[in-house]
């Protein structure tokens, strides 16, 4: 999390919205928690967003992405044989957008 505070100005916010990490016991929500727990010390808002999709939201969603209104931020792609490359690429901390594997 320090990483992601970097590049924040003193009141940025950061809002943590994915579970990566898959903890064994808190199943990758510990950097939720942790946002959650340390940002009443620090001058940055940390938060944390989960949500449900739903059927209708994702159509809502497919046509915005489709209208070009919306459009995903992709680092890199690699073939599902270079799977192995695409995480460890993550995990080295590379990647400035989504890295996308195709089949």
């Amino acid at each position: 999390m320090a990483r992601l505070r970097r590049v924040l100005t003193r009141e940025g916010t950061l809002v943590i919205t994915g579970g990566e990490g898959g903890g064994r016991w808190l199943g990758g929500t510990d950097r939720q928690l942790r946002a959650m727990m340390l940002s009443p010390f620090v001058g940055q808002k940390l938060g944390t967003f989960i949500n449900r999709e739903n059927h209708e939201d994702m159509l809502v969603l497919k046509e915005l992405i489709e209208s070009g209104k919306v459009r995903p931020v992709i680092d890199k792609t690699f073939p599902l044989a270079d799977a192995p490359k695409a995480i460890r690429y993550l995990e080295e901390g590379h990647a400035q957008g989504k890295v996308v594997i195709t089949v």
